[in-house]
């Protein structure tokens, strides 16, 4: 049966018996294909219960050997869906748009190359892997106590250039009239004699800084120790990826 040449819509013969039969095949697969969202795309076997109209894109090693296809659930069958290039797609399990490259599926901003929003993105990268990243770490610290308090994250694990680190109070501190942001050895590195209350916050930018070992962010009490309160603490730096393999 002649079909569209784009998307393999069927056409209605002159003099054709059942023209119904194409035109519900042709409306069927329009609703299949037009504005997509799929409901996930990391399945080698078919959901249990599938509801009309769900659209999966198939992973990789699936059964029945459609990976990278789109099972589309049509009058209680699977619909086989085969991409083409430019196909796009939203993900609903990870909201994240999809598209086909001819190849495979991949997250539209991988596709284009274009940054998101995340702990790490990658700036730059070469043909051989080497690249250089921004990266951002948080860490809630709560129920503080004693002289000093560290953080459990490290500064940029391995190695990398620290801009900076930033902190807010969540929850008003006790005991302490002041508290000072650094490391071991320079405990005022990114702040001295912040505020306590509630709210409070700091930005401290730093001289670009590289550290070559897993260091934590202390937190050091002034005018007496720490007897409650909650601070985020964020570690702002730039990361170095070497060449793959």
């Amino acid at each position: 049966m002649p079909e569209s040449a784009n998307l393999l819509l069927p056409f209605v013969q002159a003099a054709q018996a059942q023209k119904h039969v194409p035109v519900n095949s042709a409306f069927r697969l329009l609703d299949g294909l037009v504005q997509m969202a799929v409901r996930d795309a990391d399945r080698t076997a078919p959901p249990a219960a599938p509801a009309e109209g769900d659209r999966h894109v198939v992973a990789t090693g699936a059964t029945g050997g459609w990976d990278g296809d789109v099972a589309f659930r049509a009058d209680g069958a699977w619909l086989r869906l085969q991409p083409r290039v430019g196909w796009v797609a939203w993900n609903e399990a990870n909201a994240r748009l999809l598209v086909h490259d001819g190849a495979g599926w991949s997250p539209i901003e991988d596709a284009m190359g274009l940054l998101v929003r995340s702990e790490t993105v990658e700036l730059a990268k070469a043909a051989l892997g080497s690249s250089v990243s921004v990266a951002v770490e948080e860490e809630l610290l709560s129920g503080l106590s004693g002289a000093s308090v560290d953080t459990s994250l490290a500064i940029v694990p391995g190695r990398a250039v620290v801009l900076g680190v930033s902190v807010r109070v969540v929850t008003e501190i006790t005991g302490a009239t002041s508290f000072d942001v650094g490391v071991t050895g320079e405990t005022d590195k990114f702040g001295a004699s912040l505020g306590i209350a509630a709210g409070s916050t700091n930005a401290g930018v730093i001289a670009p800084t590289p550290y070559y070992a897993d260091t934590p962010v202390r937190l050091t009490a002034n005018g007496a120790d720490f007897a409650g309160g909650a601070v985020r603490v964020a570690v702002h730096a730039l990361r170095i990826g070497v060449p793959a393999a």
